[in-house]
């Protein structure tokens, strides 16, 4: 367990940045239809693909993406989440541009500034395990419509098992639990395997790590989790939409998965869109009066904000830096890239 409660606190609720492996990295929207609407395998029957084969074995990945402005470069590197769990990533391009660069730019991120030593944060963990359940002892059944609970049943069933646990669960927590488990099932993983091989050839190289940050100053935090623990989320869209994905998208997020290993930038660029749950996910903790309160509010424009302030930096001080962006963000018309590129800055995709 985790010393930094706070921290693990921030991460779950923003659904910004997570210590679980569900939301660690910025999930990739999922395909929309021409109406505007989230496809799933019942609408294209295309897309039916739960029996889809994860790529396995040696895969190149992505190219990278290359942004210049005078003499200076930097090279992005399009995260993604999530990948297929029996890959063997080939690092070599990657390494060969990480290695001649001075510094390596991280996704920015959001953190919890509490100020709280390590024996007060361990003090706080049962306040925060307890703020993963529903106020007033209710369970998913009390809380969640019956004909969408049915569907939650099913999908417990198949993939979490008879856990009487996460019937405790605020329905987010709920359903983070099982998304991550349904994924796990799927042969793809969660984990944020990008990011630390990245990380661990920068260490190799001695090149200087940048993690750039949106820090929240919390001034009482234990009041916060038991102000918390009496709040109740506006968290059931959160859950219907992955119980949706869940259902009809898993073949989707193998296929963009599959696109990822082997380096088929036109197959993310045709998966791209904007309808997924993350959206809900989030809006159900930062939309809430508490997390006003907080000055948690407007979380991912400072996100972005942080990133590009960091990634302009970065470009007038190196001849050469290293980045990592979600594809999402690399492939959306007013992406971080996009941005750049109105500035002046000079993008090249790969």
């Amino acid at each position: 367990m985790t010393p930094r409660p706070l921290a693990m606190l921030a991460a779950c609720l923003l659904a910004v940045t997570c210590a679980s492996p569900v939301l660690a990295q910025t999930p990739p929207p999922e395909p929309v239809g021409e109406d505007g609407e989230l496809k799933t395998s019942a609408d294209d029957p295309s897309l039916q693909s739960l029996e889809a084969i994860v790529v396995s074995g040696r895969q190149p990945g992505p190219g990278l993406w290359k942004v210049t402005r005078g003499g200076n470069v930097m090279w992005i590197l399009g995260t993604q989440s999530p990948l297929p769990k029996r890959m063997d990533w080939d690092t070599a391009q990657v390494e060969r541009r990480l290695s001649e660069s001075q510094e390596l730019l991280l996704p920015a991120s959001v953190s919890l500034d509490a100020d709280v030593g390590f024996f007060k944060g361990l003090l706080l963990l049962p306040s925060l395990l307890k703020a993963r359940k529903n106020p007033d002892e209710k369970t998913l059944s009390d809380i969640i419509p019956p004909a969408q609970y049915a569907r939650w049943q099913v999908l417990k069933q198949r993939y979490i098992g008879s856990d009487k646990g996460v019937e405790e669960m605020r329905p987010l927590f709920a359903a983070m639990e099982l998304y991550g488990k349904a994924i796990n099932r799927s042969g793809l993983t969660l984990d944020s395997v990008i990011s630390e091989t990245v990380t661990k050839l920068a260490r190799r190289h001695d090149v200087k790590t940048t993690d750039p940050k949106v820090v929240i100053k919390i001034e009482n935090p234990k009041v916060l989790l038991k102000e918390f623990q009496r709040t109740t989320l506006d968290d059931t869209a959160c859950f219907e939409r992955t119980l949706s994905r869940i259902e009809g998208d898993l073949g989707l997020m193998t296929t963009r998965a599959n696109a990822w290993a082997q380096g088929d930038v036109e197959a993310l660029r045709d998966l791209q869109a904007r309808n997924t749950q993350w959206a809900a996910c989030r809006d159900a903790f930062t939309n809430s009066a508490l997390a006003r309160k907080a000055g948690i509010t407007d979380m991912e424009a400072r996100v972005r904000k942080s990133w590009l302030d960091a990634a302009e930096a970065a470009l007038a001080r190196n001849r050469s830096t290293f980045a990592l962006l979600s594809t999402a963000d690399l492939l959306s018309p007013d992406g971080y890239l996009a941005a750049l590129a109105a500035k002046g800055y000079m993008v090249e995709e790969p």
